[in-house]
């Protein structure tokens, strides 16, 4: 028997649409990698790839972040319309799985690698159901190593990426992962890890970790480092901005071969940072935060969310001249997005301050709610400014013209950004 993993594109005219550095959906292959060696696999990726509906897969298995649910869905009826059972998981149909179900055959709610073996016997023995969801989280020593040959010959940047824990002991107003992976900070074995790295290490030289917060806890991401170093990787991770307050633990990351973090500042407002949630940042040392990254060699990709209530029309310009004097190699600027399951989605709701449930602007780059301290107008005039400003070639030099060893990866990461946004704007 045959399944048929999709994961949707993003559409043009977006900048995840646009941008053309890909990165593989690593939960697919982990799913993949879960299921009985009796089912055939294959991966299809909808951004660069076109879809044979009339593929002899007995499953379509899809997956969607909540911009990309449109399309998934638009897929999954057009499957469905020619007799195939489709299920999907993810984030979106896992907080909408009414919704996905008007779609779809069966939805898996949360983690799927506990449920993904039953709904494949459920199918087989024609008892499929039509929602599955673990009564317990995925114990993380049992984590298989994903099934990367799924990306073998596909347009992909890079294919080394990999998880080494679920969940975040912060809970963010804004983010979803919480909601998806729980509070709780799971671990896999470093044991376990570095084994997989020594086989990553034969394909690339470059990796990237896609936890959220690679070191919630120190004492874990020390005995990492210490296994990675002597590895001669060059990766990236997600990390908090006060990872740069511990120069033990920096500086263990920098020797592992740490290039670049992703980092959330999100705003220069302490008033708004309290007010969502983020307990551990203190916008007056961010200066000096960025410094300690620079100085370990480690870049910055980070990330300032736009419309919460103490944001005023003077933002964007603050944001920039800040940007560019804490020389921040490279960022995103979300706008404030009510996505479901998140706290702020049941805050604004509350308030009657949501204007729209167009999954497909859900993308951060699109006002979906009335903002407090601007009008909706100069929010998304403000958003595309910063953007344009920010990748401009003036502001690059001024933040990357003095050599650092993440050029390497910021470098090309601006000038892809760059690139992206101006092939929006001609779509736009």
């Amino acid at each position: 028997m045959k399944i048929l993993f999709i994961s949707p594109g993003w559409e043009k005219g977006r900048l995840w649409g646009e941008l053309a550095f890909k990165f593989p959906t690593l939960s697919l292959a982990s799913i993949a990698a879960v299921t009985p060696p009796e089912w055939d696999v294959a991966l299809l990726d909808d951004n660069f790839e076109k879809i044979d509906y009339a593929s002899d897969a007995d499953i379509i298995a899809l997956t969607a972040m909540t911009p990309q649910a449109p399309r998934a869905y638009l897929i999954a009826d057009e499957f469905r319309r020619r007799g195939k059972t489709v299920v999907m998981g993810g984030f979106h149909a896992s907080n909408m799985p009414d919704e996905a179900l008007n779609h779809v055959d069966a939805v898996v709610v949360g983690e799927g690698e506990v449920v993904w073996p039953r709904l494949l016997s459920d199918f087989r023995d024609g008892t499929l159901q039509r929602r599955y969801q673990a009564e317990s989280q995925l114990a993380m020593d049992s984590i298989p190593v994903a099934r990367r040959e799924l990306f073998k010959g596909k347009r992909y940047l890079l294919t080394n990426t990999i998880q080494t824990t679920r969940g975040c002991p912060f809970d963010c107003e804004f983010c979803s992962v919480t909601a998806f992976y729980g509070r709780k900070y799971r671990k896999r074995p470093v044991d376990s890890i570095l084994k997989e790295l020594v086989q990553l290490r034969k394909s690339n030289s470059f990796a990237f970790f896609v936890d959220d917060n690679l070191v919630a806890d120190r004492k874990y991401a020390l005995e990492l480092f210490a296994g990675m170093k002597g590895m001669d990787f060059k990766w990236l991770s997600h990390s908090p901005i006060d990872f740069a307050g511990d120069r033990e633990l920096i500086k263990a990351a920098g020797e592992a071969g740490c290039v670049g973090m992703f980092v959330g500042f999100e705003s220069l407002n302490q008033d708004s940072l309290a007010a969502m949630g983020k307990v551990t940042n203190r916008a007056k040392s961010y200066l000096e935060n960025a410094k300690a990254f620079r100085d370990n060699g480690i870049g910055i990709l980070g990330s300032f969310v736009l419309g919460y209530d103490g944001d005023t029309p003077a933002v964007f310009e603050q944001l920039l001249r800040f940007c560019e004097e804490a020389r921040i190699e490279a960022a995103i600027f979300p706008l404030l997005t009510p996505y479901p399951g998140t706290a702020v989605r049941r805050r604004l709701e509350a308030e009657g301050r949501i204007i729209s449930n167009d999954w497909r602007d859900y993308d951060m780059e699109h006002v979906n709610f009335k903002p407090a301290g601007m009008s909706i107008e100069e929010l998304q005039q403000g958003y595309d400014w910063l953007n344009a400003s920010f990748y401009s070639f003036t502001s690059m030099y001024r933040r990357l013209f003095k050599l650092h060893r993440s050029v390497q990866v910021f470098g090309p990461m601006n000038l892809g950004f760059r690139a992206a946004l101006r092939r929006k704007s001609r779509v736009a």
